[in-house]
């Protein structure tokens, strides 16, 4: 009985050790998904935007100079447009025919205690001129 007696509660010290070891796992899983997702949303955001921005050609120089460039007042506010109408901003860049945007989405952590979890994507498109055909 002495035996017995010696033992008591190591059972339940191993289900509470394996029982925060599952959580910690079930955290990763969880918020680590959620960080992929937001990232792949931070990624697709930006690169429209960037999209949206290099179409934004400046039409006069490309028929007078035949050079292919982007009018930059446009493209910002294309851009920038475009990040408003899905309720994100992010910071703009246009030099010559490229647009550059930077998108950072935080998202909450469900499982782990680590607070907020920010991610952040940058996209580059660039205007391309080519003949159809």
């Amino acid at each position: 009985m002495k035996r017995l007696a010696d033992e008591r509660g190591t059972v339940s010290t191993f289900v509470a050790v394996i029982t925060v070891a599952m959580l910690m796992a079930a955290g990763l899983a969880v918020d680590g998904g959620r960080k992929i997702a937001a990232l792949r949303e931070a990624t697709h955001i930006a690169d429209n935007a960037a999209r949206a921005g290099a179409q934004a050609i400046d039409v006069d120089t490309l028929r007078t100079t035949g050079v292919l460039l982007v009018d930059p007042d446009v493209a910002l506010a294309e851009a920038d447009a475009y990040l408003a109408s899905l309720g994100h901003r992010g910071q703009i860049q246009v030099s010559g025919d490229t647009v550059t945007v930077t998108v950072s989405i935080t998202v909450d952590a469900v499982l782990l205690p680590v607070g907020e979890i920010t991610v952040t994507a940058t996209e580059t498109a660039a205007a391309v001129n080519e003949e159809p055909g």
